[in-house]
Order: structure tokens, then C-alpha cells, then sequence
């Protein structure tokens, strides 16, 4: 390391302009996989929060949940199953909301569930809406953001039913609209789907059960319906899987742009010091010795590159606009780093072999 930062000290601009290029392709790979996260949220939070492994829906619904009417008949059966730890019922339609006594109109997406079930969501402010009462809703808190209020209450469109707030969840959203809980009596009672269909009715039912038992339970599911894994109900959601992809593929080409440019930029750097590499290698300093140098170099500019790239990111967000999806976890930030150190170290890769082609009494003829 001893050459690496003498190097680094006494070539200052040259490699303050690489660093430059690395905190930039670092930071738009943090910002970008930050925006991909914060899309899946906002698409899909309410699924990804839901204490359930796996969903049981109408076959013929193309894995949608606003497509899948089953009979809650099937909910006792499953029960019953020893291979299921749990199962309740979860209805799904999307809605137009009018607040009484504004003419504000909101989108959401209606969930219907057991309040006490391990579907109901996690209410951070009033209390969950109970069973046995028609007309009580707890709300994303994003509607908060908009003017709602515990209390207020709305009238869906369609049916002219009228529903009061009285509680506020977070994190819960489907197809980029705040969900809105509520029993599954109220919520039959304004899906015009139904019409045509048993009271008994549900779009799907929520089940917990451990992945090695999921061939056992499916064969003893009745023709009609189908088992889905959580992960493929989230890949029907419209929209979900070509945001994540387009994204995932922008994430992809950075790594391989930045792979590309450090492989460059070190190579032309290695050719400017054939010379004096030569030298060095004829004073006694062997390939392996140079090759540590040039690879420390790399990871030592990597590493302060990709903190300063993750300060920035971090600093980004602050000015960001309220309503723009972004979510970077600890945990992205940490695998994000390291594939950016992995590919640091691979584009020091041509210069090692440039290095180790070197000849040293080649390198001192050509000193002038």
C-alpha cells in the first residue's frame, strides 16, 4: 500500500477525476436502486407486509386478486389442514372515493379482512374497525397527507355507501393507491362484482404454511382454484414486474459501465507508467508486489469513492420530493457496496496483466 498512496498523494488531479466518475456512477447505482425499492413499495406493500406465505384464488384469474371470486366455504376446510398454521379471508376491488362535505376524489384499492386476523394491518393512530360494525375503515397514512382526519368520513362511488376513518395505518399500498381495510360485510356490500355471486363470497384466502408442505396442500384444493406463492402474486400485480425489471436492467448496465470505464482509465494510467514500473522491477520489486499495489490503489478509491456516494445519496433524499417512492435499506446499501468493490477489483484486471507483460530491461532502453 506504501506505493499505492504515494501515488495517489502525488498524482492528485489524475485521480481526484476517476474518483469524480466512481462517486457518480456509485450514486446514481444507489439512487436508482433506491427509486426500484421505492416503486416496489409504493406498488405493492400491502402483499409484502402481509403475514401470509401463500394465497388461494380462482384458477381462471390470471394470478389477480380484483379477477379471483372463491367461496369462503374453503376457509374451515383449510383450516383444518395440520399442514396450515393459519388462514383468513382477503377481498380485494379498487374504488373511487368521495370525502363528504368536500368534493375531493380518491383513488384507492379496498382491502376486506378479519380485524383481528393476521391480515388486519398495524394501526398507528385510532383504533382497527370492528366486525360487527358496518362502516368503520382504517386508512393508509397517506390519505392523512391529503386532508383526511380521524373521523372524517367518504362515500365510495360506485355504491353511495358511506364509511368513516377511524383509524390510520402506514406502508400499506397496491397498484400505487393507499389501501383502505375494512370487514368483509362492508366491503361485500359495494363490489359490484358480487352481484352475481354467493354472499359467502371472497377474492382470495391467505394462507401460512411452510414451503415443504406447499405439494400437500395443493392437492388437497378442490377443481376451480389454485395455490399461489406470495412472490407470484406480487409478480401479477399491473405494473410490477416491468418496473423492477426495467430498473433492475438500468442497475445491471451501470455495473457493467463502471466496470468498463475503471478497466480504461487504470490501463492508460498502467501505460503512462511502463517506464517506471520498469525500473521498478529491475530494482527488484516482482509482479506480485506492482500487482498489490495497483489492486490496493483501486479498492483504497473504491471505498472512500463509494462513502462519499452513499453521504450523497443519503443527502439526495432530503430534497426530494414528498411524493417520490424512495426507500434504500441498510441492507441494499451494504450489497450495492460490495458489488461495486467487486467490480473495481475486476477492472483493475487488465492493468495486472499489463503489468506482469512488462520487461524491464525493455522499459529502462526506452528511459530518455
Amino acid at each position: 500500500m506504501f506505493l499505492a498512496i504515494r501515488e495517489l498523494k502525488h498524482s492528485k488531479l489524475r485521480y481526484l477525476l476517476i474518483g469524480m466518475i466512481m462517486v457518480l456512477v456509485a450514486l446514481l447505482v444507489f439512487i436508482i436502486s433506491g427509486l426500484a425499492n421505492g416503486l416496489s413499495s409504493d406498488n405493492a406493500s400491502s402483499i409484502q407486509n402481509m403475514k401470509a406465505d401463500y394465497f388461494v384464488m380462482e384458477h381462471d384469474s390470471k394470478n389477480k386478486l380484483n379477477r379471483s371470486i372463491i367461496s369462503m366455504d374453503m376457509l374451515e376446510e383449510l383450516r383444518g389442514e395440520p399442514e396450515v398454521q393459519t388462514a383468513e379471508g382477503l377481498g380485494q376491488m379498487m374504488a373511487t372515493l368521495n370525502k363528504i362535505g368536500s368534493n375531493e376524489k380518491t383513488d384507492v384499492t379496498i382491502f376486506a379482512t378479519n380485524g383481528k386476523g393476521i391480515l388486519a394491518p398495524e394501526v398507528m393512530e385510532g383504533t382497527s374497525y370492528d366486525d360487527k360494525v358496518q362502516g368503520e375503515a382504517v386508512a393508509d397514512r397517506s390519505l392523512k397527507e391529503i386532508g383526511y382526519k380521524l373521523g372524517d368520513s367518504f362515500q365510495d362511488e360506485l355504491s353511495g355507501k358511506v364509511f368513516t376513518i377511524v383509524g390510520f395505518t402506514e406502508n400499506q399500498s397496491y397498484s400505487h393507491a393507499p389501501v383502505v381495510y375494512m370487514n368483509v360485510a362492508g366491503w361485500r356490500e359495494i363490489n359490484p362484482v358480487l352481484k352475481n355471486h354467493a354472499k359467502n363470497s371472497i377474492s382470495a384466502l391467505a394462507v401460512q404454511l411452510d414451503a415443504k408442505d406447499e405439494e400437500t396442500i395443493r392437492e388437497t384444493l378442490p377443481d376451480g382454484v389454485t395455490l399461489l406463492s406470495k412472490d407470484e402474486l406480487l409478480q401479477s400485480i399491473p405494473g410490477f414486474k416491468e418496473e423492477q425489471a426495467t430498473l433492475t436492467m438500468m442497475i445491471a448496465f451501470l455495473f457493467v459501465i463502471a466496470a468498463f470505464v475503471l478497466a480504461v482509465f487504470f490501463y492508460v494510467i498502467t501505460l503512462q507508467k511502463t517506464n517506471q514500473l520498469g525500473v521498478l522491477k529491475a530494482l527488484g520489486a516482482n509482479t506480485v508486489y506492482l500487482a498489490k499495489s495497483i489492486v490496493g490503489q483501486v479498492m483504497l478509491l473504491a471505498v472512500v469513492c463509494i462513502v462519499i456516494s452513499v453521504t450523497l445519496t443519503y443527502g439526495v433524499t432530503l430534497i426530494m420530493p414528498e411524493g417520490m417512492p424512495f426507500e434504500l435499506r441498510p441492507d441494499l446499501v451494504i450489497k450495492y457496496s460490495l458489488l461495486l468493490l467487486v467490480v473495481s477489483a475486476l477492472g483493475s484486471m487488465l492493468s495486472l496483466y499489463r503489468v506482469a507483460k512488462i520487461d524491464a530491461l525493455d522499459a529502462i532502453g526506452r528511459v530518455s
